[in-house]
């Protein structure tokens, strides 16, 4: 009886070690248990098997009761605690666990925004095109706004010469997607938010679908086309694009919307500049903490439109230099003969 009672055990390890699952592991001996058991009441006295195996049948249908009482003492309890859980009122989307009122207090405490203004964060769905240098601080100040869904798209892997100004990825995570870097970063800081991440390019195949499932768009890419394809999907699926550019010293940053009155993106920059002009910040450099101030103020206005607080940037461009340490805003408008807006038949998705 001790031999079939080790070989049970040895069964249990061998199926903890090739990670089976604990039912399979059951059957398994199961099976051997029913066995013995055969063994015992169907062989003859003298047959060797039963021997083997404790020559009675008696100890093993003992053990096997027990056996049975301890499983369904546990199954019984696990479904009780089931039921319970099933019966506790569930959180509704737009209510807050005792943590979350803790995290948000300095929100709810504004007088702009409330608690009624920190529903509206968690209820939005907004979507980062880039998860680089805009992208970084716009993602993060998001994830700790609590705005309750953030995709973020992006083909990119973390780069050793991204992490002087990209500061949500980190030394150990070079070679790791962009979006996966930030994703993790995002859930450290936040575990009560819903991540999407896209690790792709974005297309125009895919950018009008995309654009489709999210409130509020925000651009931090660092090319024209890019740009002008991000534009014209938001224009097209009728959402408010926040847009941030960054080159070596100097920033910009305005909100795009023309279902709104104000202008798109194309209206003010209807043509690419002629090369050489806006050259990326690979060629010409990036001073760190530039993207930081301009991302940062992306995810300001993005709090802003989502909760109605203040003024937003709808029909202003505001430039920073950060060398001299100025800044200005100036007014844009829509232009009638914008190739993007102009011609759309912009309306809510």
């Amino acid at each position: 009886m001790g031999f079939v009672l080790f070989l049970m055990a040895a069964l249990w390890a061998l199926g903890w070690v090739m990670k089976a699952p604990v039912r399979a592991r059951l059957i398994m001996i199961g099976l051997l248990y029913v066995a013995v058991l055969l063994a015992n009441l169907v062989l003859p006295e003298s047959a060797e098997l039963r021997r083997a195996t404790g020559g009675d049948a008696r100890p093993w249908l003992v053990l096997g009761g027990a056996a049975a009482l301890g499983l369904a003492y546990f199954w019984g309890v696990g479904r009780l605690r089931r039921r319970m859980a099933s019966d506790e009122p569930q959180p509704q989307p737009d209510s807050f666990r005792e943590a979350e009122l803790n995290r948000y207090a300095r929100h709810i405490v504004l007088r702009e925004i409330g608690g009624a203004g920190q529903k509206k964060l968690k209820a939005a769905r907004v979507l980062v095109v880039g998860a680089g240098g805009l992208g970084s601080p716009v993602l993060l100040y998001l994830a700790a706004a609590g705005v309750g869904t953030i995709g973020v798209i992006d083909d990119d892997m973390v780069d050793g010469s991204n992490l002087q100004r990209q500061v949500i990825h980190a030394d150990a995570r070079i070679g790791m997607p962009k979006v996966f870097s930030a994703e993790e970063q995002m859930r450290a800081l936040n575990p009560f938010i819903e991540i999407r991440p896209y690790h792709r390019r974005l297309s125009d195949e895919i950018a009008r679908d995309l654009f489709a499932e999210y409130d509020l768009i925000l651009d931090g890419t660092d090319n024209f086309d890019t740009r002008y394809l991000v534009n014209r999907a938001a224009v097209a699926a009728g959402k408010p694009l926040i847009s941030g550019a960054i080159t070596q010293w100097e920033g910009q940053i305005s909100l795009f919307h023309p279902e709104s009155g104000a202008p798109c993106y194309e209206c003010v920059f209807p043509d690419r500049p002629a090369p050489g002009l806006a050259p990326a910040c690979a060629e010409a450099g990036v001073i760190g903490p530039l993207p930081g101030v301009i991302g940062t103020m992306m995810a300001l206005e993005a709090v802003k439109e989502i909760t109605g607080a203040g003024t937003g940037l709808r029909g202003r461009l505001l430039m920073l230099d950060g060398l001299d340490a100025e800044s200005r805003a100036i007014r844009v408008r829509r232009r009638a003969d914008c190739a993007c807006c102009a011609t759309a038949t912009a309306h809510p998705v």
